[in-house]
């Protein structure tokens, strides 16, 4: 299903993208595409590597990135899941269009600025994985909503003081249409947000059905920040979240509703929401079951690569990491050492250091594993390498390397070009954090 808000000027805010005209404002295009609109600059197909790019300059693999939506696509369906993607991941419409056309029932958020890019590219569902008390936020979600009666938002509720935050601006701003709100369990004791007790919980829900300006929509939390968490905590905690939606549901308090959401899964452990969701009992009403993992997009050279399920039910499919950052040799001091011009401005630092995978010799010689060279530190704008003996690098060749945490590699590139396997750009990703 297409993004539509049921109006010409937000189906054609994606088409719009495409006529950005290209310049100084997006790093590692080439400079004689100066000018050229997107659209204008993809018909080209020039080559990543022979068609005058930049270095640094990141890409996304076309075939692995139509793998891994594929691939979320069929596990949702195949473990009766609706799926809400962390869009805060990439923060790219053209990606949400296409998560929502490969069976996504809409898109994850985090804070407002990123609803409002949602909306302004026709985004009908957002699940706001956060509390939401910024009265001027607020007043353009009622705005929102009164204004398009097919808009669905949900948010998190995790205080009576927040509920009455929420009440209190959405009345002065008059709405008409209650915002729906979810209960959120907190992962445990010394986890990041969220009620810590299911007796807390019923308080805030009883605040909730106080306000004119809420509906109790469901319970929801994020099982990534369980402490010290393994597949027996997580399990744990996922079905205190069950018991909780049993519990409100068996007091009446989704009366009303046409269905009772019920939602977590980050990118790391939604196997077990997959099967513990499978435990939910029937009740009063429909469940929706919804998964909101994000990182799977890209996936990662990593984080995720280490900790995604599917490594635990391989029998289930694999994501493919989909980044590669291209930089080039600046510098080779001495046999131990080497340089290349990307840094921190380029490249997810905060869990792991980038991975050294192939090198393209500046002659033009044929792509090679990059044997005997590691990324042991970044500055501003380069990447320290050690070399052993078997490393055969020169100043000028090309380093590509794999990242870790796409959630904070989409956020250094404006526009991201999509490669395919022999470098042919086929398409520009654009960003906007």
């Amino acid at each position: 299903m297409a993004l539509d808000t049921g109006t010409a000027g937000d189906r054609d805010a994606l088409a719009k993208l495409g006529e950005e005209h290209v310049d100084h404002r997006f790093k590692g295009l080439p400079p004689d595409a100066y000018g050229l609109t997107v659209t204008e600059l993809a018909g080209q197909r020039r080559n990543l590597f022979t068609g005058g790019f930049t270095t640094p300059v990141l890409a996304l693999s076309a075939e692995r990135l139509e793998h891994n939506l594929r691939l979320m696509e069929t596990y949702s369906a195949r473990h009766g899941l609706a799926f809400a993607p962390h869009g805060k991941t990439s923060m790219a419409p053209q990606l949400f269009q296409r998560q929502i056309e490969h069976g996504a029932w809409g898109i994850t958020l985090a804070v407002p600025h990123q609803v409002r890019v949602a909306r302004a590219f026709g985004v009908q569902r957002v699940f706001l994985a956060n509390e939401l008390v910024d009265a001027a936020a607020l007043r353009w979600i009622s705005s929102e909503l009164d204004a398009d009666p097919d808009f669905r938002f949900v948010c998190y509720v995790d205080s009576v003081r927040g509920v009455e935050l929420m009440d209190a601006a959405l009345t002065g701003a008059g709405a008409s249409r209650p915002v729906d709100v979810v209960v959120e369990l907190a992962a445990g004791e010394g986890a990041r947000t969220g009620v810590r007790t299911e007796a807390r919980c019923a308080a805030v829900a009883d605040a909730v059905a106080g306000a004119r300006t809420l509906r109790l929509a469901g319970v929801a939390g994020y099982e990534g920040e369980v402490p010290d968490a393994d597949t027996e905590k997580v399990r744990a905690w996922l079905r205190r979240l069950v018991a909780l939606a049993v519990d409100f549901d068996g007091a009446g308090r989704f009366d009303g509703l046409e269905e009772i959401v019920v939602s977590a899964g980050g990118s790391a452990w939604f196997d077990a929401v997959a099967d513990v969701f499978a435990e939910v009992p029937d009740l009063s009403l429909p469940v929706l079951k919804l998964l909101r993992s994000g990182a799977y997009v890209s996936h990662d050279d990593g984080h995720y690569r280490e900790l995604t399920p599917f490594n635990r039910v391989p029998e289930e499919g694999a994501l493919e990491p989909a980044f590669r950052l291209w930089s080039q040799v600046v510098s080779r001091p001495s046999p131990g050492q080497a340089f290349t011009n990307a840094g921190k401005r380029d490249a997810a630092y905060d869990l792991h250091l980038p991975f050294a995978q192939v090198v393209r010799p500046a002659d033009g010689g044929p792509e090679r594993p990059a044997t005997g060279i590691e990324v042991t530190g970044l500055s501003d704008q380069h990447a320290w390498l050690r070399t052993t003996e078997e490393a055969d690098l020169e100043v000028g060749d090309w380093l590509g390397a794999g990242l870790s945490h796409p959630c904070t590699s989409f956020d250094k590139w404006q526009l991201i070009p999509v490669a395919e396997a022999d470098g042919t750009v086929v398409d520009y990703i654009r960003t906007f954090f």
